[in-house]
């Protein structure tokens, strides 16, 4: 199943949906009664298994009133996550090697997966303008990156188990600011959380639709591929991801993880290049979706 979250045009309030026929929206609240449960994306996965079923069933036999998609604004799945967006560093070993390269750090490989973190504001919607103020900064750059999105709560949970806190996937890039992310000792957390520096989207597909082991992930910059990979070559897998980070740290459902981006980012190219205003940043993750990001002034 593929959710949005989205308004009607040419105004109203953001609502969560049931995409079908990828080309139609079924209002969930209209559709299964308006309540706590069915009235944002966090409600709904935090309803559990039980809404799950419920919605499996309303994509068997949907309503005879859908939206096209074209005729809605699509936002971040998760609007405003209820907490930072988990992010993970170095998750690439050809990433991890050529930003080694190019800070000349003759860095051993981690041990230990590297955790930073995404201001909730940070997030943005699939198509929407990335703010560029060069007051602040010039040295904006891409990281595509696959999103897990989690279904259940948990503290301390066992690999065995790691997937099965798993609710979705979506796709997201991890704009950075890199001299932003320098700047403060080395904690990266001002460096990507500038608003807007966290699009996400178009939707979430949900676990059980697709297999995350092996897709291919791709970034273009006005339609030149900078980053071609593929999740089977993340360096720390998904469940090692769910154990390390839920060490005597409670992970909840409706939590956004983002699982590292591979070689190809601007900083490390020579000469490094970077994002500008006017610029298209097109983010793509295969059976997922694209994400269509224009650059524009702050």
């Amino acid at each position: 199943m593929k959710l949005v979250t989205y308004s009607p045009l040419p105004s109203g309030d953001p609502r969560p949906g049931l995409v079908v026929g990828d080309k139609r929206i079924v209002d969930i609240p209209a559709a299964l009664g308006a309540d706590a449960d069915t009235a944002t994306m966090l409600g709904i996965i935090r309803a559990g298994d039980t809404m799950l079923a419920r919605l499996r069933q309303l994509e068997k036999a949907p309503p005879a009133a859908t939206l096209a998609i074209g005729d809605v604004k699509l936002h971040a799945p998760i609007p405003r996550p209820a907490k930072n967006v988990f992010c993970v560093g170095w998750n690439y070993l050809e990433h991890f090697e050529e930003g080694a390269k190019k800070l000349q750090d003759n860095r051993e490989l981690p041990r230990w997966p590297v955790f930073f973190s995404k201001a909730p504001t940070a997030v943005t919607g699939p198509y929407d303008t990335i703010p560029f103020d060069a007051k602040i900064s010039t040295s904006m750059d891409w990281e595509v990156e696959l999103g897990m999105i989690l279904g259940k709560t948990g503290k301390d949970i066992a690999e065995g188990d790691a997937m099965r806190h798993v609710f979705g996937y979506t796709v997201i890039n991890d704009v950075s600011w890199r001299d932003l992310q320098r700047r403060h000792g080395g904690q990266w957390h001002k460096g990507k959380s500038l608003d807007g520096t966290c699009p996400m989207g178009p939707w979430i597909v949900t676990a059980d639709s697709i297999d995350p082991t092996n897709l291919r992930v791709t970034c273009r910059v006005n339609g030149v591929t900078k980053q071609d990979s593929n999740t089977k070559f993340l360096y720390f897998k998904l469940p090692r991801l769910i154990v390390d980070l839920s060490m005597g740290q409670t992970l909840e459902a409706g939590d956004v993880i983002s699982t590292g981006t591979p070689e190809g980012v601007g900083f490390a190219r020579t000469p490094p290049e970077f994002m500008k205003p006017g610029d298209l940043l097109e983010t793509e993750i295969e059976g997922i979706g694209t994400l269509r990001n224009p650059i524009g002034n702050a």
